[in-house]
């Protein structure tokens, strides 16, 4: 089987995510002339400012905050140099190894193996690790996981998710803002012609934002893939990474370790903390035995 290139492997990813991107886009545009054709043009001009501003609003304050929401929704807690020392220095390895600004350490109580990062750029940038991580796993695993986390840090990860969420929640405004709108408007648009627009509007407006989200879903996997052969060229090995997954999809968690992983978060993490059954179109990681034998042929 051919060797897969880390850099090969980032480039691909970060295409794919710009073409997914280009698809929410589109929908988007579908979606406005539709709306646009079926009600006054000046109406529709008003709704689009007031559910973009809306939108724009909300994910900026959550952008902006997204360090602070996310450490403050798990608890967690500054890792102690005392404490904490391995992971800190496997942290400032990495910083060193990517040539990013040292981020801010965290850890948060769980057993399971688990890690996230946050933050707007790399200069606000924050890595969370469970205690469950720092307990099962060896140091060049800790690395690996670490070398993931700063790999979304490298990739703007934060930054490009942030975007597709605005576009998704505008999407879903406006098709719900149409939705209503037809219940309340006058049919102006009499006429075969007339009826057979509306039903492909309604029928667009129940579908884009679910395609929206599924489109958002691949592009979270395709991040995932990217993160990991970035890690990999931080790292230049992709043992310690592809062991701590094998011993990520061993792992178990607990009823009670559920109540510490607020189900919004669960993309931000390096393994869906619920072990989600669900795979392919509406998961929100790739299936870790790709993910695995991935990084075997780097």
């Amino acid at each position: 089987m051919a060797r897969l290139s880390f850099d090969n492997e980032i480039r691909r990813n970060k295409i794919k995510s710009v073409l997914l991107m280009g698809v929410i886009i589109i929908f988007f545009i579908i979606l406005g002339y539709i709306i646009s054709a079926l009600i006054d043009p000046s109406y529709f001009f008003i709704i689009m400012i007031i559910s973009i501003i809306f939108s724009i609003s909300f994910t900026l304050y959550s952008f902006y905050n997204s360090d602070k929401i996310a450490l403050a929704s798990v608890n967690a807690k500054p890792a102690s140099k005392v404490y904490h020392k391995e992971l800190i220095n496997s942290v400032e390895n990495m910083a060193l190894a990517s040539g990013l600004p040292m981020p801010r350490v965290y850890v948060m109580e769980s057993e399971q193996i688990n890690a996230f990062a946050s933050g707007r750029d790399p200069k606000n940038a924050v890595i969370c690790v469970t205690t469950g991580a720092l307990k099962k796993l060896s140091k060049q695993e800790l690395e690996g996981v670490i070398a993931h986390e700063m790999g979304h840090v490298a990739n703007f990860d934060i930054r490009f998710i942030t975007f597709v969420a605005v576009s998704v929640g505008i999407i879903s405004i406006l098709a719900e803002i149409f939705l209503r709108s037809l219940w309340f408007s006058s049919n102006d648009n009499k006429g075969k012609g007339g009826a057979i627009l509306i039903i492909l509007g309604i029928i667009f407006a129940i579908l884009a934002p679910i395609v929206a989200q599924l489109v958002s879903l691949a592009i979270s996997r395709k991040r995932e893939f990217g993160a990991d052969a970035t890690g990999v060229k931080f790292t230049r090995s992709p043992t310690g990474l592809a062991n701590a997954l094998k011993k990520i999809k061993g792992d178990s968690i607990s009823q009670q370790d559920k109540h510490h992983y607020p189900k919004a978060m669960a993309s931000l993490f390096i393994s869906n903390p619920f072990k989600s059954k669900i795979k392919g179109l509406f998961s929100t990681h790739p299936d870790v035995d790709e993910r695995i034998a991935r990084l075997e042929r780097m």
